[in-house]
């Protein structure tokens, strides 16, 4: 029940006053986000957190001139892989059987079976997969933030190109695919605090079968 509150509390926040959001709070959004699911338990993303003022002004001409980027605490960018390849995938898993400590060639045929789905579908599915396997942690770090008492403003208002060039990410085989200021609301500032959250009722977002 505490996370349905906190999801009430939270709203999509218009007007941040520029208060810093304690570090401990920062490092709790980024691990929810870290601990998200992902296919195949790849994580075809990174999450880079940018507080750096000047660069904030940067992004923020970048972004429709939204001033939550500037007026947050942090920002998150949320960079998913531009495409998939074996090498990708069996580092991951390397990684994953010497954690868990379990021989380097126990997961060989899982490996080529992902791979030959992937490779044929060419990198526009690609990214476009990975970036769905981003916005899993981005909906986590979404739910964290409000349970910290956190706001934020999901934005998909940018230009990807403009910030993936800002960033360097193209070198990095990364692509830019969603934004989430951390900041504190401007009560007073915001016209969207005190209206009512309105969603879907149950009975037209839900259909059973049983």
């Amino acid at each position: 029940m505490e996370l349905l509150k906190a999801l009430e509390w939270r709203y999509a926040t218009k007007k941040m006053n520029g208060n810093v959001v304690p570090q401990e709070k920062v490092d709790y959004i980024i691990e929810a986000a870290r601990l998200a699911p992902s296919s195949s338990g790849l994580q075809p993303y990174e999450i880079f957190v940018i507080s750096d003022k000047a660069l904030l002004e940067k992004i923020q001409a970048i972004a429709w001139n939204q001033s939550q980027v500037t007026d947050a605490s942090h920002l998150l960018v949320f960079a998913a892989w531009d495409g998939y390849s074996l090498e990708k995938i069996e580092k991951v898993f390397a990684k994953t059987l010497a954690e868990r400590g379990l021989p380097a060639d126990r997961m060989d045929e899982y490996k080529q079976r992902l791979w030959g789905m992937y490779e044929p579908l060419g990198k526009e599915w690609h990214a476009t997969h990975a970036a769905k396997q981003a916005y899993i942690a981005f909906g986590l770090a979404i739910a964290a933030a409000a349970e910290q008492k956190v706001d934020t403003t999901p934005m998909e208002g940018f230009v990807p190109a403009e910030l993936d060039k800002l960033l360097g990410l193209e070198a990095l085989g990364l692509k830019s695919v969603v934004i989430l200021p951390l900041g504190y609301r401007d009560e007073a500032q915001d016209w969207l605090v005190n209206l009512k959250k309105v969603r879907t009722p149950k009975e037209a977002f839900v259909t059973e079968i049983k």
